[in-house]
């Protein structure tokens, strides 16, 4: 097994070398060619993905983890949407991003450049094989793969089609692989190859994500959880608070960007928070309060340090009252996990405030948390969303898919 994955690692290397230097028709092209084979072998893809809901039912599997690992009409159509929406992106690599000329008469600049072989680890989503691998060949990367077991059948069949494209636009098939093995030890030697690969995304559960950063010897881009607050202030329209907050739990729970804490103004809490209390419990939030928000609502329960800390990606909320914005932003930054938070208020300054503030990867002002993601923000599809500070933060696009190198032009000088 490890000379296997070690030589898929080597492959993928030598590979990368060759989308480093592919033009924008090429690759747009491997890409066309993707998205036909997808549409044109619906039915193929389909039947291997039955394959992995039958041994997942035998299993027995969540509810929820068959609902990622389902396949079906709309999401193959979903996934081929992708890749054309990839395709249309303004492709980054060669991009200058800066320059300027020394008083030595040199010309210093900063170039857009591929990374080089990124390796994805990630669980039940065969819609992610796609999704990576056509960001990563946009970005000029090789990527290496490694889909959940669950998912073995369906990912392999898409891996397929999606080389067959590589293979038509005269591209190495190499720039696309899916680690064959399901056995956990794959990933583990995977994680040792620091000479081929150059990152690791890992995708899924907390518990995958922080043993892939202790097992790595390459560097992780990691994304732990995401515990997102909404502040509502005490200049806040409470209309608007009231939606903003219920979007940002109700719409869709199970996800990173979803509210887990809602903060809350002591001035405007006897106003705002029983119509919104009744409106969460319309739609059968579980509400856990600090000592003044159960004073103030009857018949809620006490929230526990732990609740504080605690991503549910379920409908159930922590609510606390704070005294001022100060005591809010100490919140957020202590027990928050620096992904989505956001401010309702009508205050101009305590807006900036917050902006500045927070810690967080996205920092929002009268919207949302559940508006971070890369399709949202007008970058295409998404690897991932980071909660890392180096090299990428929030949404993973194409361009944080690349890194730079300075190139100096010359006229003949030399360092005294």
């Amino acid at each position: 097994m490890r000379e296997e994955i070690e030589s898929i690692a080597r492959k993928a290397r030598e590979a990368s070398y060759t989308l480093a230097k592919a033009s924008s028709e090429i690759k747009n092209e491997a890409l066309r060619f993707m998205a036909e084979n997808l549409a044109e072998n619906q039915e193929e893809i389909l039947r291997e993905n039955r394959k992995d809901l039958e041994k997942a039912a035998h299993k027995g599997l969540t509810g929820a983890l068959i609902d990622r690992l389902t396949l079906n009409e709309k999401r193959i159509s979903g996934m081929v949407k992708g890749i054309k929406e990839v395709i249309d992106l303004p492709d980054p690599v060669g991009e200058i991003i800066k320059m300027w000329r020394r008083p030595n008469g040199l010309l210093v600049g900063k170039m857009r450049v591929p990374i080089g072989v990124i390796g994805i680890i990630y669980e039940a989503r065969p819609n992610v094989t796609s999704d990576a691998a056509v960001l990563c060949l946009k970005s000029g990367n090789a990527v290496i793969l490694r889909g959940g077991s669950e998912a073995y059948h369906s990912n392999r069949v898409i891996v397929k089609h999606l080389r067959e494209g590589l293979k038509r636009a005269g591209l190495p098939t190499e720039a696309i692989q899916l680690i064959p093995f399901l056995e956990r030890e794959a990933v583990k030697h995977m994680l040792k190859l620091n000479n081929y690969i150059d990152l690791i995304i890992p995708r899924g559960g907390e518990g995958l994500i922080r043993a892939v950063t202790e097992e790595s010897l390459i560097p992780v881009i990691k994304h732990y959880k995401g515990i997102c607050h909404v502040y509502v202030d005490e200049h806040a329209d409470l209309d608007m608070a009231i939606e903003i907050s219920y979007n940002a739990k109700v719409q869709r729970p199970g996800v990173c960007n979803a509210m887990e804490t809602l903060l809350v103004h002591n001035k405007i809490a006897p106003e705002f928070l029983p119509p919104m209390v009744k409106k969460f419990k319309e739609a059968n939030v579980e509400l856990r309060g600090c000592e003044k928000v159960r004073e103030l609502i009857k018949g809620i329960k006490e929230a526990g340090e732990e609740d504080w800390s605690t991503e549910y990606l379920d409908l159930i909320l922590s609510v606390k009252i704070v005294e001022n914005i100060e005591e809010a932003i100490h919140h957020i930054n202590f027990y928050g996990s620096h992904h989505s938070d956001a401010i309702v208020t009508n205050h101009y300054a305590l807006a900036r405030k917050f902006l500045e503030e927070v810690d967080s990867a996205a920092v929002y002002v009268n919207a949302s948390t559940r508006f971070t993601d890369g399709g949202e923000f007008g970058m295409g599809a998404e690897i991932g969303i980071s909660t890392d500070k180096l090299h990428a933060r929030g949404p993973m696009g194409i361009e944080e898919l690349t890194c730079y190198k300075f190139i100096i032009f010359g006229s003949g000088q030399v360092r005294g």
